[in-house]
C-alpha cells in the first residue's frame, strides 16, 4: 500500500487489498466464512447507493451542463476560480469526489483552453475543493463513509463539527491558488474537444431529485443510510430510457473491491493482534492514540503513506474520543492533498488532465498541495480544539 504497487508486477493498491485477501484466505489464515462477516456490507451498500446516483447525474449530462456553464460565465479569472472551488466542494459534498473530478477535469479542460486559460489553477483547485467538500458530510468520500458507518455517527452531528472548516477550508483553497498564479492566468496551447454526455433535463432532474431525497432522508428519517441509498438506486435503476448497464457500468467495483481486501485484511491484522500490540508498544513509548492531539496528525501522516482509507480503517480501534470520528475524517480527507497520490482525487485530475494533454507535475501540485494541506489542517485542528473545549 505504501508503494501503491507491487515492484515487477502490474498492481495497483486495489490489486495489492485483493491479493493480500486472496492469500491470506487460500492460506488458511483466515476462513471463507470469517472473511465475508469481517466485510462491513452496510458501508459498502451505502458506497454502491450513492454511485449509482452519481452515475444517473454523469449520464443525464448534469455535470456537463455545470461545468460549461461555469467556464462560459463572463467572468475574471480569479472569479472563475473562486465559483470552480466552490461548486466543486459543494457537489463533493453530497456526491463521491472521485466521481465529480472524473466528470468535471476534462470538460474543465476544454473550456479554460477556449478561454485562452491555463487550466492547471483550475484543475488544482478542482482537486483541492473536491477533497476539502467532501470533508464536510458523512456521504462525501468513501473514509467518512467508513467513520460514520463504523462509529455510528449522527448526520447532523457530524455536519456541525466538520461544515465550518470545510468552508473555511474551501476558501483558502482559493486564496492560495490565487496567490500561487500571480496573475499568470493566460495560455495559447489549442483547446481539445471533449466527448461528454448531452444535457437530459427529465434524467438529471431525476438524479437530483433521488439526492434530495436522500440527503433529506439521511438528516431526519430513522433509517439507515445504507438502506436509503439502495432505495434509491433501486429507484433510479427502473427506467424505460436509461439502460441499466450503463449506470452499474460507471460504479467505481475497484473502490468496492479494495474496499473488500482491505476489510479481510484488517481483520487478519486485528486476530493476529499485531494492531494491540503495536498500540501497546506506542502506549509504553508515552504516544497515545485514544489522545485526540495525538491522533490528529497521526492520521494525517499516515494517510499519505498507506492512503486514507487503509490508515482510517487501522485507526479506528482508537476512535473512543466523542470528536474521534469528526478527528479521523477531517485529518485524513484534508492530507489527501499534499501529494499527487495522497487522494484517488488527485490522481484522476492529473490523469484526466495528462489524456489531453495538460501535464501536472509532482512540483506544480507540490506547490499548491502543501500550502493548502497545512492550512487546512490548521483550520480544522483549531475548530475541532474549540469544540472539543
Amino acid at each position: 500500500m505504501l508503494l501503491g504497487e507491487i515492484p515487477g508486477l502490474k498492481l495497483d493498491r486495489t490489486g495489492v487489498a485483493l491479493l493480500g485477501a486472496l492469500v491470506l484466505v487460500a492460506s488458511e489464515r483466515v476462513t471463507p466464512a470469517a472473511a465475508w462477516q469481517a466485510v462491513d456490507v452496510s458501508t459498502l451498500a451505502l458506497l454502491f447507493g450513492l454511485m449509482v446516483v452519481s452515475a444517473q447525474l454523469r449520464l443525464g449530462g448534469f455535470y456537463t451542463w455545470v461545468t460549461r456553464r461555469i467556464v462560459t460565465a463572463p467572468l475574471r479569472p480569479s472569479a472563475l476560480l473562486a465559483v470552480v472551488v466552490a461548486v466543486s466542494g459543494l457537489l463533493s459534498a453530497v456526491l463521491a469526489n472521485d466521481i465529480v473530478c472524473l466528470a468535471v477535469a476534462p470538460l474543465l479542460v476544454e473550456g479554460c483552453l477556449r478561454k485562452r486559460l491555463d487550466p492547471v489553477p483550475f484543475l488544482l483547485a478542482l482537486a483541492c475543493a473536491a477533497n476539502v467538500g467532501s470533508a464536510a458530510t458523512l456521504i462525501g468520500n468513501p473514509q467518512n463513509m467508513l467513520i460514520g458507518q463504523t462509529l455510528r455517527l449522527s448526520f447532523a452531528g457530524f455536519l456541525a463539527d466538520a461544515l465550518v472548516p470545510a468552508v473555511l477550508g474551501l476558501f483558502a483553497v482559493w486564496l492560495l491558488i490565487r496567490t500561487a498564479v500571480r496573475g499568470r492566468w493566460q495560455s495559447d496551447v489549442p483547446a481539445p474537444v471533449v466527448d461528454a454526455s448531452p444535457f437530459n433535463a427529465w434524467q438529471t432532474a431525476k438524479g437530483l431529485l433521488i439526492l434530495a431525497l436522500l440527503v433529506a432522508g439521511v438528516l431526519v428519517a430513522p433509517v439507515p443510510r445504507e438502506v436509503l441509498a439502495l432505495g434509491g438506486a433501486a429507484l433510479l435503476l427502473m427506467s424505460r430510457r436509461m439502460a441499466s448497464r450503463d449506470l452499474i457500468g460507471l460504479v467505481d467495483w475497484h473502490l468496492l473491491v479494495l474496499f473488500i481486501g482491505l476489510f479481510v485484511v484488517n481483520h487478519a491484522v486485528a486476530e493476529a493482534g499485531l494492531a494491540a500490540r503495536a498500540s501497546a508498544s506506542l502506549r509504553a513509548a508515552g504516544v497515545d492514540l485514544g489522545d485526540m492531539r495525538v491522533l490528529f496528525p497521526a492520521t494525517a501522516v499516515l494517510s499519505n503513506l498507506v492512503s486514507n482509507v487503509p490508515a482510517v480503517m487501522l485507526l479506528l480501534p482508537h476512535a473512543s474520543h466523542p470528536l474521534a470520528g469528526p478527528v479521523l475524517a477531517l485529518a485524513s480527507t484534508l492530507a489527501g492533498n499534499l501529494l499527487i497520490v495522497g487522494s484517488i482525487a488527485n490522481i484522476i485530475v492529473v490523469d484526466q488532465a495528462a489524456a489531453l494533454g495538460v501535464r501536472i507535475g509532482w512540483r506544480a501540485h507540490a506547490r499548491v498541495g502543501i500550502p493548502v494541506t497545512l492550512v487546512t489542517l490548521a483550520i480544522a485542528a483549531a475548530w475541532l480544539w474549540l469544540r472539543a473545549g
